[in-house]
């Protein structure tokens, strides 16, 4: 996506304050996530990898993600 702002003669719809107040969240979250990321690459370029003891196994956050999904979903009867 580009970061230019849409040319003056296109049309935008605006969005109602409460939607466009989720939207500012998501993109905070978003932000905030990728920051996360991009500091844990950086510890990795710059001190290697973790020792292989001091890592989770993917099955296991899989295997928690995956609760934390079925957790928020309701019971169906």
């Amino acid at each position: 996506m580009s970061e230019q702002p849409a040319p003056a003669d296109t049309a935008r719809q605006p969005l109602e304050p409460a939607a466009a107040d989720g939207l500012r969240a998501y993109a905070a979250r978003t932000r905030a996530d990728a920051d996360r990321l991009a500091a844990v690459l950086e510890d990795i370029a710059a001190n290697g990898l973790p020792a292989v003891e001091d890592c989770t196994p993917w099955e296991d956050l899989r295997e928690a993600h995956l609760a934390r999904l079925a957790g928020r979903r309701p019971a169906v009867a």
